[in-house]
């Protein structure tokens, strides 16, 4: 035992983690000279205040409450929390302490992590200017699409009727119009119902203001009802949500992703039924479409609406996932925070 304390002590004088020992009441009664040098105190600077009084006050809350389960022979492992040095620099610590009840002292041991935080509070930030660059180019994108769907109902729309009404009067008149004539006014006029009908698919697809007038839940019932409609293809849309915890941000990305879900299945062979389903759990939103086609060949998994959403999904920290069975269809699903 007595070749060990020369030992012990060698490693309690040199070692860089911090070693402490704190009576009940919270002050330093030893330290090693890893403490004094990481803070730039003299042991008699720190052993005249509490241990507190070195702390981050942002963390002495926190820290309070830890300390109290540690007396209470709670063990502590790999608690973080910050002291301010001498020289006014933050130092972070990573804590492992055990309370010694019949002596009533705490030991603890910590390592310095400052390096370690500092790099994941600049990769934090780093993400954060990332998500708001983002967030600005996402707004400008969706700023130019209501211009767009504005003039294409306003404009062309508005046009493409005009247009649609002059040709069917013009058929209507009592003219003495060859055949061939008569024929062209009656194509012309289909043809004007067709560009008006497009006119009017475009600005209902890019438009996202139907969001806030019907509600995030009708607005995706409604594009289900739409591409069957469209497509012959049956769409059974299940909404289990509660839209009220979502913010419009959130809705939003959620109606694009599943614009471009559905565009996907388009690319499935003989897909004859979609289930388009959004639940939420706890504080997650999961959107699942999936379908019964099949895919012949990689190639056809490609294509420029998994890439939009991936980078949707991407862009809110969100998971995406993309699941194909052999004839058993494809699943396209989404988890986002609420």
């Amino acid at each position: 035992m007595a070749t060990e304390e020369p030992l012990l002590l060698h490693l309690f004088e040199n070692t860089l983690d911090w070693v402490c020992i704190v009576d009940k009441q919270g002050w330093f009664k030893q330290v090693n000279p890893a403490v004094l040098k990481t803070l730039g105190y003299s042991w008699e600077e720190l052993s005249s205040e509490r241990v507190s009084a070195r702390l981050h006050p942002e963390d002495n809350d926190v820290t309070a409450a830890v300390r109290v389960r540690l007396i209470n022979n709670e063990p502590l492992i790999n608690f973080q929390n910050r002291y301010v040095a001498k020289d006014g620099r933050i130092i972070w610590l990573q804590w492992t302490s055990v309370y010694m009840p019949e002596k009533e002292l705490v030991f603890a041991i910590a390592k310095d992590i400052t390096a370690q935080k500092e790099l994941e509070i600049e990769s934090e930030n780093n993400l954060r200017k990332f998500k708001d660059l983002t967030a600005h180019f996402k707004n400008l994108a969706e700023r130019d699409r209501q211009f767009f769907a504005s003039e294409l109902h306003e404009e062309l729309g508005q046009l493409a009727a005009v247009l649609k009404m002059d040709l069917e009067w013009i058929g209507s008149l009592p003219l003495q119009l060859d055949d061939a004539s008569q024929m062209r006014v009656r194509h012309g006029a289909a043809t004007a119902q067709v560009l008006l009908n497009k006119i009017r698919k475009l600005s209902y697809s890019i438009d996202s203001s139907q969001i806030d007038v019907l509600g995030l839940d009708a607005t995706l019932r409604s594009l289900s009802q739409e591409f069957s409609r469209m497509t012959g293809i049956t769409c059974t849309y299940q909404g289990a949500f509660k839209e009220d915890n979502l913010s419009r941000v959130v809705k939003l990305d959620l109606l694009r992703i599943s614009q471009d879900a559905l565009a996907h299945v388009l690319r499935q062979e003989q897909a004859t039924e979609v289930v388009f389903r959004v639940t939420h759990k706890k504080d997650t939103v999961e959107l699942l479409v999936r379908n019964n086609g099949k895919v012949l060949s990689p190639n056809h998994q490609q294509g420029v609406e998994l890439e939009n959403m991936f980078r949707r999904v991407a862009s809110i920290n969100g998971e995406f996932v993309v699941k194909t069975k052999k004839d058993q269809g494809t699943s396209v699903s989404v988890r986002v925070k609420a």
